[in-house]
């Protein structure tokens, strides 16, 4: 008799930030305007993707040396740590967290970000690590700065960190922002108010002065909880 597989809880969808959310412009452009299909599972959307220590080289967790360069990125260091629990509160062991974030003046590395900040040739701004026993993941890292973003006049994007984890394929990877506590940005930003009022303060990290570092590193805890009645809201496919 083949095993049979662990009950997991229904996903709380009121929890999560709408298709179509008017205040943010671009979402009137890729939300469906049809029901979804559901589509069965196939063999290559089951495989799981092998994440081993030995693919995870020893500084892709430090966004402060992990650039090709010849000195440290300028701002504001930060740890940014966590854990990643199931809805039982269980660690997720062993599953890669991926992080990508603009540098301390708002700019990202990419082509199609041309923002009027500089670019920090010694900050990448991306970085990945592997849970450990316990679901805790770790990063070092710049804080990011806001940015405008052109959603509507006078628009700036709060600083925030974009996070990405791996299930147990690649069609259930998992993304989410984290921002930072006590940024006026928040009340003015149609991302983070698209989420529900009580639930997109999941989405705000704690300052934590057990995290930080004295003399370097301010620290800073997100948990990423991925169901039940605390999970962490998500972008992703419904």
């Amino acid at each position: 008799m083949p095993p049979v597989a662990p009950r997991i809880a229904p996903r709380d969808w009121s929890s999560q930030p709408p298709w179509l959310h008017a205040p943010y412009r671009s979402t009137a452009l890729r939300a469906p305007t049809r029901p979804l299909l559901p589509m069965a599972q196939s063999l290559s959307t089951l495989t799981q993707p092998v994440y081993g220590h030995e693919h995870v080289a020893a500084l892709d967790h430090d966004l402060t040396r992990n650039a090709v360069s010849n000195g440290a990125p300028l701002g504001e260091r930060i740890i940014l740590t966590g854990r990643v629990v199931d809805e039982r509160g269980r660690p997720v062991r062993h599953t890669l967290v991926e992080l990508w974030q603009c540098n301390a003046a708002g700019r990202y590395v990419h082509r199609i970000d041309q923002h009027d900040a500089p670019l920090d040739p010694n900050f990448l701004g991306a970085g990945r690590t592997l849970t450990d026993a316990e679901g805790r993941y770790r990063f070092l890292t710049i804080k990011p700065g806001a940015y405008p973003w052109g959603n509507h006049p006078n628009a700036w994007r709060p600083a925030h960190i974009h996070l990405s984890l791996f299930g147990e394929h690649f069609a259930s990877r998992l993304v989410t922002q984290m921002y930072f506590p006590g940024d006026p940005l928040l009340a003015l930003d149609p991302i983070y108010q698209s989420t529900g009022e009580g639930v997109r303060e999941r989405l705000v990290s704690r300052f934590d002065i057990g995290v930080t570092e004295p003399g370097f590193a301010l620290g800073y805890v997100f948990d990423i909880v991925l169901r039940g009645p605390l999970e962490t809201p998500m972008e992703m496919p419904r």
